[in-house]
């Protein structure tokens, strides 16, 4: 988990988890490699924004699709989280601690500490999301609490099925390179 770059009030914060997905990204912005997972994502950026605050946090990276044709570049709307029994924690305390969070009108992402590969969970998913990714969730906990405006962009590498692992692998440098001329289009 480092920073590449110097974070300023004029600039937005490119967040990705691996360096993988940042290999064509232009070296105008800063960028901060999270890790992969909730927990990591949400302690390193929380780190971070306890010291400086960006213009904006652009969380940019991977994620599985999980509905047929769904593929390209994404402006995420909703996030929510698929491995936190939210209810039950209701039923026990009357308080929810995960709810699914609006950022605006778009495709859901559910994010979980789990690459989806499984096909009954895969189907479970596409009931309530778009996509699937391992980090959004905590990168717009973190952002909010800062007082930080946030936007998720994803593109779709795989299918979320078991070929996933096979085809990320095969696919992030290209993923990386459309990402980066997205930058460049949208940010730059």
């Amino acid at each position: 988990m480092t920073l590449r770059g110097n974070i300023s009030p004029e600039k937005p914060l490119l967040v990705v988890a691996l360096e993988e997905e940042a290999q064509h990204f232009p070296d105008d912005l800063p960028i901060l490699f999270l890790g992969v997972g909730k927990v990591n994502a949400g302690i390193r950026l929380a780190e971070v924004l306890a010291v400086s605050k960006p213009s904006e946090i652009v969380n940019i990276g991977t994620a599985g699709g999980l509905r047929p044709g769904i593929d390209g570049i994404h402006d995420i709307g909703i996030v929510m989280q698929h491995d936190l029994n939210d209810d039950v924690i209701f039923s026990l305390v009357n308080r929810y601690f995960g709810q699914p969070i609006t950022i605006k009108d778009g495709p859901t992402l559910a994010t979980g500490d789990n690459f989806v590969t499984d096909p009954v969970k895969h189907a479970e998913l596409a009931e309530h999301a778009h996509m699937v990714d391992m980090e959004g969730y905590a990168v717009v906990v973190a952002a909010q609490r800062s007082g930080v405006p946030v936007r998720l962009i994803k593109i779709v590498s795989d299918e979320a099925n078991a070929a996933s692992v096979r085809t990320w692998k095969e696919t992030v440098e290209d993923n990386s390179r459309l990402l980066g001329d997205w930058i460049r289009t949208n940010l730059l």
